[in-house]
């Protein structure tokens, strides 16, 4: 034979060889499922809720207008701390000064014919007491000459001249308590006068203090909207009045962030939080929640689901959440974006798994398992909604046991970051499939695996 016969029967019984090895591995590996694993273990769970939104001061003033105007004057910019009752802005007051003034004179007047009514009265009252006494005298003299024209020692004559000088003090008597009760009408007069013009000069004075704007509270002025030479109008029915500024207290500091539905029956007030501001990177802000919302809030508009027409729409949800700052920051502004890590619970030294480990099974599927059928099979992370009624799913994770795995039915408690609580199913130290992902949504009970928790290699920035 040859010497080329004999390496071309060589070559081919290498490939013979070869190709009977690979079925070989081919065949032992059939059926095999490549997978990741992790132990459970023991650690300390914390739950979280994240949510975001913007820094706001606890108390806040938005300034509107009270009275028409033109503004001739702002005193304050954006970001200047004011005092309660410091200046903010000027309106034209030509017309509103000039009102005050005239009506001070005219109250001027009012109190001197007050003061005349009040003489008048006095004066009236001192000549009604005359008149009271010249009544008793004649009273005496009229008595006496009645006594006397009966003895017969005076004549007709003096008798009736003294009747007619105590009838005449009868008279003027009359006529003073009616000049008294005149003069005390003229008087009360005089004092209505004076008060309604002392009303009129609280309302004109108050037409006037509204066009210079104040304080009314302490805190930075952190938005102006208005300009100079702008008209300002008042609010009326229906319709509010013109926005000239925001003052904003920021001595206390809230993060009012939106939570998600699904998340807000695990939040309560006090329980405490992080807050981090996108304006001040690396720095976490110590807080509390303080306010949880119950009305809940469309995720697109904004506004509260409360009507007919919000009610029935299957948009998502949110709850308003106020988380309130121990100490911040000094350069903090109102509107600066935030997010809020709120503590819902924690636990110390609890069984652990990745949250990845777990999947869903239904019964059905179990037990087609159990019998040799393939049944499909779902992630926890990736599980669709079911209806009310459906209630044979079956959460769990797989167990290692020697060449196979085992569906494990656990329950589980507090979700942290990554990881969630296993209350029962499982033990310290039983080793599970973590993945690969791929893995777990194929993998049935009673399949033959092989483990590789070789990470994965990271491909090279040069390439």
């Amino acid at each position: 034979m040859k010497r080329w016969q004999k390496i071309g029967l060589g070559a081919g019984g290498a490939v013979v060889i070869a190709v009977g090895v690979w079925i070989g591995v081919y065949e032992a590996n059939k059926g095999v499922v490549t997978i990741q694993t992790g132990k459970v273990v023991l650690e300390d769970l914390t739950s979280i809720v994240t949510a975001s939104g913007e820094i706001r001061p606890k108390n806040y003033t938005n300034v509107l207008g009270e009275g028409f105007g033109k503004i001739t004057e702002i005193v304050v910019k954006e970001g200047d701390h004011v005092k309660k009752g410091d200046v903010l802005l000027h309106l034209e007051n030509i017309q509103p000064d000039a009102d005050v003034q005239a009506q001070v004179a005219s109250i001027d007047a009012a109190e001197a014919a007050a003061r005349v009514a009040a003489a008048n009265y006095d004066s009236a009252v001192a000549t009604l007491a005359q008149r009271q006494a010249d009544l008793e005298k004649s009273k005496y003299d009229w008595e006496r000459a009645q006594k006397l024209f009966t003895e017969q020692l005076i004549s007709k004559q003096e008798y009736d001249a003294q009747k007619a000088t105590h009838d005449s003090a009868v008279a003027a008597l009359n006529a003073s308590k009616a000049q008294v009760e005149q003069s005390r009408a003229a008087r009360e007069q005089a004092r209505s006068n004076l008060n309604q013009a002392q009303a009129v000069l609280k309302h004109t004075a108050d037409v006037l203090r509204k066009t210079t704007y104040r304080a009314p509270i302490d805190g930075i002025v952190s938005y102006i909207a208005v300009r100079v030479g702008e008209n300002v109008v008042p609010g009326i029915q229906n319709a509010t009045g013109s926005f000239l500024l925001t003052i904003s207290d920021m001595s206390v500091v809230t993060s009012e962030v939106k939570v998600d539905e699904t998340d807000i029956t695990n939040v309560r007030n006090g329980q405490p939080a992080d807050v981090s501001i996108d304006a001040i990177p690396g720095k976490i802000f110590k807080g509390h929640v303080t306010e949880v919302g119950e009305l809940a809030i469309l995720r697109t508009s904004g506004q509260a689901a409360t009507t007919q027409t919000t009610a029935n729409t299957q948009e998502a949800r949110d709850f308003k959440v106020i988380v309130t700052l121990d100490n911040p920051p000094e350069d903090v502004r109102p509107g600066l974006s935030s997010t809020a890590r709120i503590q819902t619970a924690q636990k110390k030294a609890v069984l652990a798994i990745p949250l990845q480990a777990l999947a869903i099974r239904s019964q059905k599927d179990l037990d087609e398992a159990r019998e040799g059928k393939s049944g499909s099979v779902t992630l926890a992370a990736s599980r669709p909604a079911t209806s009310a009624g459906q209630k044979d799913d079956v959460t769990g994770v797989f167990v290692l046991r020697g060449k196979i795995v085992e569906f494990v039915p656990v329950q589980t408690g507090i979700t942290g970051v990554t990881d969630i609580e296993v209350t029962s199913g499982l033990h310290e130290g039983d080793e599970i499939v973590i993945g690969s992902y791929k893995a777990l949504r194929t993998l049935r009970p009673g399949a033959s695996i092989k483990v590789d928790n070789t990470p994965p290699k990271r491909e090279d920035s040069s390439s």
